[in-house]
């Protein structure tokens, strides 16, 4: 299930926005904490999120769009964080990966703000 960006419809319609703004790869396995997150970080103008569940929607998703970061949700086992990891580096050695197993929007927020950095 891929959670796109909030300058996607519920149908997926493109509603245009901010081109500028930093692309953020999410992934995670729970869908409910998926949409969350992809919600809580589209809050901030000048971050876009999608939002991947799967490994294999989530290098679809890393190798269609460029993407600035990648946050890791909760629910990844450690050998797909492992793989994941490896193929975004791999793709972009600048790539910033971030872990987020919860705490908060103001966590949230804090982690990307230092990733970014």
């Amino acid at each position: 299930m891929n959670q796109e960006n909030q300058k996607s419809s519920p149908l997926g319609e493109d509603l245009g926005g901010a081109s500028s703004a930093i692309k953020i790869l999410v992934i995670g396995r729970h869908p409910e904490i998926l949409a969350t997150v992809v919600r809580l970080v589209n809050n901030n103008p000048d971050w876009i999120a999608t939002g991947c569940q799967t490994d294999d929607e989530a290098i679809q998703a890393f190798d269609e769009q460029a993407f600035a970061m990648v946050l890791l949700g909760g629910g990844i086992p450690p050998e797909s964080e492992t793989r994941l990891s490896a193929y975004f580096i791999g793709c972009n050695p600048h790539i910033r990966i971030v872990q987020h197993y919860g705490g908060g929007s103001g966590l949230l927020t804090a982690e990307i703000y230092e990733a970014l950095r």
